[in-house]
């Protein structure tokens, strides 16, 4: 099968910079470049090809290929994470942070997160970039296999705007996403799920209604351990004082 735009296809990748791996989704891989995150699923992805699920060089790579292509491919900047932009180096000064920035210090401004470069007396030097921008990338990659299955679909476009794997049943044209315990709590999810719903109604046939259903399971009483039986006892008490007696007179 070749891969045409719109196709739904597995695959695994990683990227380099400069000859270092700095993405992938390759575990023992990420484990030994010094990247892994536990927090990170690992595994092959499913991407819609065209949909720019992964970045543009990438995305555009896997359209005529064959399902079950391995190979490299090199990205510019203008296809990856966009060439530097010196306008988005700006300095602030060091008493409008929350805490006493130094460098390295992740911020965020305005929807943009940047990272102090410099700390130079009373300002702060912060840099907007993508860390990648300007940066020439290097993918290897190979396109496991074609997806056809709805649900397989509905559950990867969950998972790419998540970052959770969630069951998903359909029936009679409504999706329903069954939603993990404490997920409203889940900052990528809330800002995630509508891009992801406008997503499943887009790109899914047949799938009229989506519902994001929340269970909650009353727990399980923990049964209460009997007290251990003691048998009471006296305790000693202490010996009475011997009481006082008059010496007889002589």
């Amino acid at each position: 099968m070749t891969v045409q735009e719109g196709d739904f296809v597995k695959i695994s990748y990683t990227g380099l910079v400069d000859d270092e791996v700095f993405d992938t989704t390759d575990e023992e891989k990420a484990k030994e470049n010094g990247i892994y995150s536990p927090q990170k699923p690992y595994g092959p992805i499913v991407v819609r090809a065209g949909s720019m699920h992964v970045i543009a060089g990438l995305d555009e790579a896997l359209i005529g290929k064959e399902v079950g292509f391995e190979g490299e491919i090199e990205i510019p900047p203008e296809k990856a994470y966009g060439p530097r932009d010196d306008t988005l180096v700006r300095s602030a000064p060091v008493k409008d942070f929350p805490e006493k920035p130094t460098v390295g210090t992740r911020v965020s401004s305005e929807g943009r997160e940047g990272v102090v470069v410099n700390v130079v007396g009373k300002r702060a030097v912060v840099d907007f970039n993508h860390p990648l921008a300007g940066k020439t990338l290097q993918y290897t990659f190979t396109i496991e296999n074609a997806v056809e299955d709805t649900v397989e679909r509905a559950k990867a476009l969950i998972n790419l705007f998540s970052g959770r794997d969630m069951e998903v049943e359909i029936a009679d044209g409504t999706l329903t996403v069954l939603l993990p315990p404490g997920i409203t709590y889940d900052r990528r999810w809330l800002m995630g799920r509508g891009m992801a719903v406008h997503q499943i109604f887009e790109y899914l046939d047949g799938v009229d209604e989506v519902i994001l259903k929340e269970v909650f399971t009353r727990p399980a009483k923990a049964e209460e351990a009997p007290e251990p039986f003691v048998e009471a006892t006296e305790e000693p008490g202490e010996a009475p004082e011997p009481a006082e007696t008059e010496e007889p007179e002589e």
